[in-house]
């Protein structure tokens, strides 16, 4: 399979030091199956951190993620597992992972996403609220996290 990270770098080999903390999955490298999805990544990183937006381009083996040779995580949709996964690495206050998955797929907590995140954070939601909330959403768009060197070895630039 195809997978696209958007970025301001041409990217000539994954370095997973560089990568942020809390984001949704962890630390690690994120791509995703929808060429545009990763575009108006590329294009947000450029417009809030300088530079041009450029399209990296990987091959992946999917059957990886069943081989059982890799500890992966897989969520199909917005579900309690999933959003609690979330909380679990966006609060992540140590500087060791919250999990130890080799790949992770599941849908993006995008913007729209965000918002519901933040009113459950607050407290104006309960979790049953903010899934009821996310069942209605349009448009839902996957990622794949590569979170660990073993990983990494699996993408192939292209």
């Amino acid at each position: 399979m195809i997978l696209y990270h958007g970025s301001t770098i041409d990217i000539k080999a994954i370095d997973l030091n560089i990568s942020r903390p809390n984001k949704d999955f962890g630390k690690g490298f994120y791509l995703s199956e929808d060429k545009a999805q990763a575009m108006r990544m590329g294009e947000f990183k450029a417009i809030t951190e300088g530079g041009v937006a450029v399209m990296n381009t990987f091959e992946f083996d999917e059957k990886c993620l069943f081989s059982g040779e890799y500890k992966t995580k897989l969520f199909d949709a917005y579900t309690q597992e999933w959003a609690e996964f979330i909380f679990l690495n966006r609060n992540n206050k140590l500087s060791t992972p919250a999990h130890d998955y080799d790949i992770v797929y599941g849908p993006i907590a995008n913007d729209r996403v965000g918002v519901q995140i933040g009113k459950y954070e607050a407290g104006d939601i309960t979790l049953e609220q903010f899934l009821q909330n996310l069942k209605y959403m349009k448009g839902i768009t996957y990622q794949y996290f590569f979170g660990t060197e073993r990983a990494i070895k699996l993408l192939r630039k292209i």
